[in-house]
């Protein structure tokens, strides 16, 4: 027996999804209830603050990257200990790639799959009653989906509120609640979305304000009552080998973006993973048998990426005879040098020939497959992962390595051989999710 779940929804992005989320996961595990939080789609920074808020790993189910069998098993296995699931949407419900039904990538694709419920978040500032237009919209455009029902967000007056609930009620979905306006109740951003909840200077308190926004405007019981029990899809997937036994993985505020599916299917497959910090000039631990870099903000650190002697020296000692992955950032930080927003060029490890640039950016999104073209950490040549790109850093100098995979975009488009191998090193801007 698994615990119900609800989807938490939008119109589109901006509308407050994160911050209902938030703040529903903090109230009712301050009420006692043993909550669990997933996002939907492709996002490290959302997941780190579930957990924050939840007390339990955060979690991401993608319906484009994921087989089913694969995000049946995800869900039930975070909603086995819990008593409530709440998966966060990202974008708006019903946004997703064109392609096979099922697998866009959509919030509506989780809704539809495991008979998730779905709240959707209403910002109706510069509107009231056209409000209720949108959620009949929502409500009837896709009939594997409901709406169970809304909250209002950035609710300006009792007036207001009223001429907005009033007009929804008609349509027959129940109002939970409403957020009057306070800026105050949102998060810090930065260029690839939220700071990182690790980089947040008050969290808990901020979360106890949360708590008591949602706990004060939101009828939790009537969402909890909304909850329904989850359609598991069965079926078995091939899960990704992990990349060696013994993992070295850097991970600090410049590397921080690690999959929890990913660590714990190689934790499953019976591999050890031990952590090291490039920013506190730590190598790789000797005892390992391959170094994983993972993705984050080396460009905001290069001064002192560039000045960790021990870090740079010990991840070239142990390239010369282990297998070196990087993605992202990661992979920026194997190049010859990362510029800086400011345009300053600070060196890095040089165990590949490419040389990116935070200060000539160029936004770089959306789903991907790659088809890897060697042997390596990601698995043999010719497998096919499914995954996604997400970056604003530009490549200034290409260098002259091997392309490590034949990349597509999520509707099979060609966009070229990517990455770079050389060696025992290799790396692209590619994240892989899962094995396709």
């Amino acid at each position: 027996m698994t615990a119900p779940g609800l989807l938490i929804a939008a119109p589109r992005s901006g509308s407050g999804k994160t911050t209902v989320t938030l703040g529903l996961l903090a109230a009712l595990a301050r009420r006692g209830l043993r909550v669990r939080a997933a996002k939907s789609g492709p996002d490290y920074i959302d997941p780190a603050f579930h957990a924050a808020a939840s007390g339990a790993p955060g979690l991401n189910l993608d319906s484009f990257a994921m087989a089913p069998a694969q995000l049946g098993r995800l869900a039930g296995e975070a909603a086995a200990a819990a008593d409530l699931l709440l998966v966060e949407a990202s974008m708006g419900l019903f946004d997703g790639i064109a392609g096979e039904p099922g697998r866009t990538g959509a919030g509506a694709d989780l809704a539809a799959m495991l008979g998730l419920p779905v709240v959707l978040v209403l910002d109706i500032s510069g509107q009231s009653q056209s409000a209720a237009a949108v959620v009949r919209g929502f409500a009837t455009h896709d009939p594997r989906v409901r709406i169970a029902g809304v909250v209002l967000n950035k609710v300006a007056s009792e007036r207001h509120r009223l001429q907005a609930a009033d007009a929804i009620a008609a349509v027959g979905v129940p109002v939970l609640g409403s957020l009057p306006r306070d800026a105050a109740m949102a998060l810090p951003e930065r260029h690839l979305g939220l700071v990182q909840a690790r980089e947040h200077p008050a969290l808990a308190a901020h979360l106890d304000r949360l708590a008591a926004t949602i706990a004060a405007h939101v009828d939790l019981d009537a969402v909890a009552a909304l909850a329904a029990p989850m359609r598991l899809p069965g079926g078995g997937w091939t899960t990704p080998r992990p990349p060696g036994q013994r993992i070295a993985l850097a991970q600090d505020e410049a590397f921080s973006f690690v999959y929890e599916h990913v660590l714990g299917g190689w934790r499953a497959a019976g591999a050890e993973i031990f952590p090291f910090s490039p920013l506190a000039d730590e190598p790789p631990p000797e005892g390992c048998d391959v170094c994983w870099l993972p993705g984050g903000y080396p460009e905001l650190h290069g001064e002192r990426l560039a000045a960790n002697g021990r870090f740079r020296e010990g991840v070239r000692r142990f390239a010369a005879s282990r297998p070196v992955h990087g993605e992202c950032g990661g992979y920026m930080a194997l190049g010859e040098a990362i510029e800086d927003a400011q345009g300053i060029a600070h060196p890095m490890l040089g165990l590949l020939g490419h040389v990116t640039s935070f200060a000539r950016r160029r936004l770089n999104l959306g789903y991907r497959r790659a088809r890897l073209l060697a042997d390596g950490p990601l698995g043999p040549a010719g497998a096919v992962l499914r995954g996604h790109e997400f970056h604003y850093a530009s490549t200034i100098r290409p260098g002259g390595d091997t392309p490590l995979f034949a990349l597509a975009d999520g509707t099979g488009r060609d966009l070229g051989l990517a990455g770079s191998r050389r060696g025992l090193v290799s790396g692209g801007f590619f994240h892989a999710i899962a094995l396709e």
